[in-house]
């Protein structure tokens, strides 16, 4: 059996191996400097060939960052964010930075924790979630020379430049849909607010709408922890119950807004004709559902790329400059549980 080498490999190695000075290797490898084709050619296959990889640290050393992405989001579990995800890979993939990923669960302790970690690392560019951090992670984006992108909302003053969608405005719209479609008993099933911002956002635009409509809302009712089906099975069961005329439920999100959707169509109640339903995001996952769940689309694919393209321009020329907010409108589908205007 071939002992394993404890020494790791250098650009001497691979000198050695495709027969041109380390000056040259380091040129191809870093993609800098006149070099032909056929040297090029060379050195790759035997960087290849050894399995070398070059330090980027040492890189980093000069220019004070690596040629990393730090995007930092509340979760994997909800199924919005790997759509984002996949808009910010879309966009690195074929550029020379990466993104590397950190999970808050919806934590500002935790958020600290993570960009402080990643912060130390000199990334090109950070990517977060949301408007609203600790004045410590604040102080920290503000403090790192590096372009910052927050992400999914606008509602507030970022640190330095914010794309994503006004969810006030999204509550408002929605708001205004149900109530022009002659709805009047009308019910909020979503997240505890203090951690969700966004979901807090959505519900005050909505509420404000409903007032300016002469609607007051008919029951409401919060819970923590991830989204799921079963809790909202579990929550518009509870709510029916306790307040059996509602003609609309708005959800905070598409997932428990499904289980809603489920459970009214195992307990024979027509949707949308005796209760309408909608949720929030989205989701192509729930398409498959016996009937199509009123949402609204939250640009997420759009916000990754966007913000994604902004760190891109920015690591490669300073100067760049973007608008502060970059604002997307979302549109409501009315799908099958929502009646037509």
């Amino acid at each position: 059996m071939m002992k394993r080498s404890v020494r790791p490999l250098t650009l001497r190695d691979v000198s050695e191996a495709s027969g041109v000075s380390e000056m040259t290797v380091s040129r191809v490898l870093r993609n800098r400097g006149d070099v032909s084709d056929a040297t090029r050619e060379k050195v790759l296959a035997a960087s290849k060939r050894l399995g070398y990889v070059p330090n980027k640290i040492a890189g980093a050393l000069a220019s004070q960052r690596v040629n990393l992405v730090a995007v930092i989001i509340p979760s994997m579990k909800n199924m919005v964010f790997p759509e984002v995800l996949s808009g910010v890979t879309s966009v690195l993939e074929d550029s020379g930075l990466q993104p590397v990923v950190g999970i808050t669960d919806y934590l500002p302790e935790k958020e600290e924790k993570v960009l402080y970690e990643m912060l130390s690392w000199r990334p090109s560019g950070v990517i977060i979630a949301g408007l609203e951090h600790s004045d410590n992670a604040r102080a920290m984006l503000a403090a790192s020379g590096i372009p910052v992108v927050e992400i999914m909302d606008v509602d507030g003053e970022p640190v330095d430049t914010a794309v994503g969608i006004s969810h006030r405005a999204a509550g408002r719209m929605m708001g205004e849909a149900i109530a022009a479609a002659g709805h009047r008993r009308i019910a909020f099933l979503g997240t505890k607010m203090p951690l969700d911002h966004r979901a807090r956002k959505r519900f005050e635009g909505f509420t404000q709408s409903l007032a300016k409509a002469g609607i007051e809302m008919a029951d409401q009712e919060f819970y923590s922890g991830g989204s799921a089906l079963a809790k909202g099975r579990e929550m518009t069961k509870a709510v029916l119950e306790r307040t059996p005329d509602l003609d609309f439920i708005y959800y905070s999100n598409d997932m428990i807004g499904a289980g809603g959707l489920l459970y009214c169509l195992e307990a024979g109640i027509d949707v949308p004709g005796q209760i309408g339903l909608a949720g929030f995001n989205g989701v192509e996952l729930l398409q498959g559902l016996p009937k199509v769940l009123a949402s609204m689309d939250a640009c997420r694919a759009e916000i990754g790329r966007k913000a994604a393209e902004i760190i891109l321009a920015r690591s490669q020329d300073d100067a760049v400059t973007f608008d502060e907010k970059i604002v997307l409108s979302p549109r409501i589908a009315p799908g099958d549980t929502m009646r037509p205007l």
